[in-house]
């Protein structure tokens, strides 16, 4: 069995790392997801990632509380790392080398990110996960899935997500929802689709990133992405 894909970028969402909890990390996503990330690196996949930090703490939710928004983003970055300590513990207990690289410096915990040394761990079969979004407030970890993508020459963004793909409304509210198999990144801004935000739809567009939505809560979905199998919805240049 061969993947279609070499070298991957993996976009977890953070929330989902609830799991059926109301706060914080579900063990039993977790380990999902760590069994899945060693499925695919057992093919021989380089595999990178980058986790939000919604189930712990959201800088626009801050905002509302009153946290002046750049406290609230740096908070969110923060969030990111706890995630991404977490899934590099439940990764390496499978067997898995896996290292943190963080765009806010914490030599304590984590490597600074740089590129050069992201893509030699790749090289030698480490999983990297990239946590603290880009180090820049007012840039979601979308952007930061897509801009590390671009760096690390990813031949894909796989986004995992809660759905099976991109609908034309949302299919929890609306039985009618229409699936796509396909559609371009100009369909998903001019439709506004919510795929990932503007920035990092356009900065895919611009390098000609394929992104593969689909649901990720399914195991052995990630498998079944780098496999090829026509599982979620796929956004390309039209």
């Amino acid at each position: 069995m061969k993947s279609v894909y070499k070298r991957i970028l993996l976009k977890l969402s953070g929330e989902a790392l609830m799991g059926d909890q109301e706060f914080g990390i579900s063990s039993d996503v977790i380990t999902s997801y760590a069994k899945q990330i060693k499925e695919v690196a057992d093919l021989g996949v380089e595999v990178g990632i980058v986790i939000g930090g919604g189930n712990i703490f959201r800088g626009l939710s801050g905002a509302a509380q009153g946290i002046d928004r750049v406290t609230g983003d740096h908070m969110g970055m923060l969030a990111t790392v706890i995630n991404s300590l977490a899934l590099q513990n439940a990764i390496e207990s499978l067997g898995v080398p896996t290292r943190v690289q963080t765009a806010i410096e914490m030599p304590k915990i984590a490597e600074p990110f740089i590129k050069r040394k992201a893509q030699r761990h790749l090289e030698k079969g480490r999983v990297v996960i990239f946590g603290a979004g880009t180090g820049n407030p007012y840039f979601t970890t979308d952007t930061a899935a897509a801009l590390r993508a671009i760096e690390i020459n990813a031949d894909v963004v796989i986004k995992a997500t809660k759905v099976d793909g991109v609908y034309d409304k949302d299919p929890v509210k609306f039985s009618d929802a229409v699936k796509y198999e396909e559609v371009t990144y100009t369909e998903v801004l001019n439709k506004d689709l919510r795929v990932m935000d503007a920035t990092a739809i356009s900065l895919c567009r611009e390098n000609r990133l394929p992104i593969i939505v689909f649901d990720s809560l399914v195991e052995g979905n990630i498998k079944k992405v780098i496999m090829g199998e026509n599982i979620g919805t796929k956004v390309i240049e039209g």
